[in-house]
C-alpha cells in the first residue's frame, strides 16, 4: 500500500464549519493534484464532512485528524475515512485507531514519544506542533540517531517553509492549512497544484 507520507508532498488540514462545503473544496483539491485530504475534527460539521467526500469524491483519499479520543476513531472509521492522524499518542487512543484497521499517523513531539511509538512498531509520525516544537532543528537533529522514521511535519508551517521541511532526509510530507485558507475555489485549485509541484522543485 501506497505510504500516507508519499501521496502529496503536503497533506490539506482542513477545517469544515459547513459540510455542504466539503465536495467542492475536495474537487478543487483533486483538480489541482493533491488527493489526499485530512479532515479535522474540530468543528460539528467534521464528520459528515468526511461521510460526503469519502461518498462523492471517489479520487480523494479522505482521512479524519485532531483524532483525540477512542470514541472519535471509532467514528471516523463509520464515516468512511481511509486514515486516522492523531495529534499526540495515548495508548487507548493508539489502541482504538489500531483497532479500525486503517492507516494511523500517530502524532509525536519529542524524541521519547517517537521512541515510544517506534517500539509499537510505527515508523511514520506526525511531528506536532511542528514549528512550536523546534521545527527544522530538532528534525535534524534526531535524523542521525533515529534514522529509521519518517514524518509529516505539521503545526505552523507555509508556503515559504515548507520546502525546507520537504528537503529533510526524514521527512516524507508536510500538512498545512494554507492551501484551503481562501474560500475561492479557484485559488484552492491553483496552491494545490503549486503544491503538488513542490518535491520535484526541492530535488531537482
Amino acid at each position: 500500500m501506497l505510504s500516507l507520507l508519499d501521496m502529496s508532498p503536503v497533506v490539506p488540514v482542513v477545517v469544515l464549519d459547513d459540510a455542504a462545503q466539503a465536495v467542492p473544496l475536495a474537487n478543487a483539491l483533486v483538480r489541482g493534484g493533491v488527493r489526499i485530504i485530512e479532515v479535522t475534527l474540530r468543528t460539528p460539521a467534521a464528520l459528515e464532512s468526511i461521510r460526503r467526500i469519502a461518498a462523492e469524491v471517489p479520487d480523494a483519499v479522505v482521512g479524519a485528524g485532531t483524532v483525540v479520543t477512542p470514541a472519535q476513531a471509532l467514528a471516523v472509521k463509520e464515516a468512511g475515512a481511509r486514515f486516522i492522524v492523531t495529534p499526540g499518542s495515548t495508548d487507548a487512543v493508539l489502541d482504538a485507531a489500531a483497532s479500525t484497521g486503517l492507516p494511523v499517523l500517530p502524532g509525536a513531539a519529542t524524541v521519547t514519544e517517537v521512541l515510544r511509538l517506534a517500539e509499537r512498531g510505527y515508523r511514520e509520525l506526525k511531528f506536532f506542533p511542528a514549528e512550536a516544537a523546534g521545527g527544522i532543528p530538532f528534525l535534524k537533529s534526531i535524523a542521525g540517531p533515529i534514522p529509521d522514521i519518517r514524518f509529516c511535519p505539521t503545526g505552523g508551517i507555509t508556503a515559504t517553509t515548507a520546502p525546507a521541511y520537504l528537503a529533510l532526509p526524514n521527512v516524507g510530507c508536510v500538512g498545512g492549512s494554507w492551501l484551503t485558507a481562501s474560500t475561492d475555489l479557484a485559488t484552492v485549485e491553483r496552491l494545490a497544484g503549486q503544491a503538488s509541484a513542490l518535491r520535484a522543485n526541492t530535488t531537482a
